[in-house]
């Protein structure tokens, strides 16, 4: 995800991969060498103008709420719970009211700064990663060097009221948390936060090296005060991948955790390693299967299962969310999306590359543009995905042939800027019930509506609650 300079960012940008050596970029590709697939209908060579809106036939937008201020910093992900949409933003979070998607309104928006409070909810739960060194675990808490640091780790608000969302735990983690994945426990008494973080240094304090490990928070769902790290598993006892200087991350923890808990499978992105874990244990996930990819992946990024939970989509955020990385210089299989089949069963599944997808609509050097935050679109039948890009925009993919990605719809805007690089674009793109929602950085919620033939059982699915890192099943 995307960095900015807080104390704590600066030192991270040099240790993860926001550098302008990792300008890297290109159009769809499949297999290393491939020439890639076709453009959709609609696609055009030509990039559009600032602030010009382009699309295929089949994906149009339907409405946008800009930001406002307090919330006027960095957006950041999304979750959902009933007619409500909840907004990361790196000085706090909104909540909207979707029920009407073509409408949306704003329920609340509280102030509780903290990079890059990436969100999500659970029942009455709302819970935010904070991951820049702070004052005080407080919404009043003010941003200090990492050698000085007071606080970083999880917060926890009552969400009952929409209206009046209410601040009552927190927990420090080591490192603090850049992202976070929830896990429900065996029953519904209780709730487990999964904390990745990363980024460790002799002169910070609460995160010296080595850092190969999550934290494991477990939260009581009626009595939430009583919330308390029990677990911090060692993922790599042999340090993970050590890197390639300026080229490749290290590994030193992981960036973002997705489960998959009808499986009891999770999927860790981790800087310099995918790795596929059994949860059948919440409280002591074992890897059984870790795969690398050194010749094109610079910083393993998300993950994404198909519905089977026979297949796993890892992304590539090369440059760091802040670079100009889908342009004609580089090619296809960089900063892109990669797709592995799980083949095997039980503890002997392992993970088989099959391809690359990255869009295939050359981005400006003006534009920040890699592979980020998306979803399955619950098709039933077919694995479908959408999927943000930042100033890449928000691209509808289809790996039904795991060995063939194909883009099938696209909408995206023209560059901030003409003359420079101006950070933005759309951090999360998400399906939920029905419509496409996107947390733009610059430009505030974005909902789109899909249609084409390919997806239209995708409609018949409704969520009551979407995290989309806690990765539902449906049928199909």
């Amino acid at each position: 995800m995307i960095r900015f300079p807080t104390p704590r960012s600066r030192r991270l940008a040099v240790l993860s991969l926001a550098t302008a050596g990792f300008l890297v970029a290109g159009l769809v590709g499949a297999a290393p060498g491939s020439a890639g697939v076709a453009s959709p209908p609609g696609t055009v060579d030509t990039i559009p103008g600032v602030d010009e809106i382009r699309s295929s036939p089949n994906l149009k937008q339907v409405a946008n709420l800009p930001k406002e201020a307090p919330l006027d910093a960095t957006n950041s992900d999304l979750a959902f719970q009933g007619r409500y949409a909840f907004a990361g933003n790196y000085n706090g979070f909104v909540i909207y009211d979707i029920s009407r998607p073509t409408a949306p309104t704003v329920v609340s928006r509280v102030l509780c700064p903290g990079s890059q409070n990436d969100i999500s909810v659970h029942g009455d739960l709302l819970f935010l990663s904070t991951d820049s060194p702070r004052s005080d675990d407080s919404c009043a808490s003010t941003a200090v060097p990492s050698s000085q640091t007071r606080w970083e780790g999880i917060k926890i608000f009552d969400i009952r009221d929409k209206a009046n969302p209410r601040y009552v735990k927190s927990v420090q983690t080591a490192c603090g948390s850049h992202t976070h994945t929830l896990v429900p426990g065996k029953n519904r008494k209780t709730v487990y936060v999964y904390v990745s973080s990363y980024g460790p240094s002799d002169t910070y304090v609460g995160c010296p090296p080595p850092h190969d490990s999550i934290s494991i928070i477990k939260v009581p769902v009626k009595s939430p005060t009583d919330a308390a790290v029990v677990a911090v598993p060692n993922l790599f006892p042999d340090g993970g991948f050590e890197g390639v200087p300026g080229q490749k991350s290290a590994t030193s923890g992981c960036h973002d955790i997705t489960v998959y808990p009808s499986r009891n499978l999770a999927a860790g992105a981790c800087m310099g390693d995918g790795i596929l874990m059994d949860i059948s244990n919440r409280e002591a996930p074992r890897i059984i299967n870790r795969v690398r990819d050194t010749e094109n992946f610079a910083f393993w990024h998300s993950a994404t299962f198909n519905n089977a939970g026979t297949k796993v989509v890892f992304t590539d955020e090369l440059g760091g969310g802040s670079a100009a990385t889908c342009n004609e210089t580089v090619g296809p299989n960089r900063g892109a999306d990669a797709v592995y089949d799980i083949v095997g069963r039980g503890d002997r599944r392992t993970m088989v590359f099959r391809s690359y997808f990255k869009i295939p609509r050359p981005n400006a050097d003006t534009e920040n543009c890699v592979a980020h935050n998306g979803s399955l679109v619950p098709v039933f039948g077919r694995d479908i995905m959408v999927q943000a890009w930042y100033q890449g925009g928000i691209s509808v993919w289809d790996f039904t042939d795991s060995a063939n990605p194909r883009e099938i719809a696209y909408w995206e805007r023209g560059p901030l800027n003409a003359e420079r690089l101006v950070g933005g674009g759309t951090w999360s793109a998400y399906w939920y019930n029905g419509y496409i929602y996107s947390n733009d950085i610059a430009k505030g919620l974005d909902v789109l509506k899909l249609t084409d033939w390919r997806t239209w059982t995708a409609n018949l699915v409704r969520y009551r609650e979407l995290n989309v890192q806690t990765q539902p099943s449906y049928l199909g």
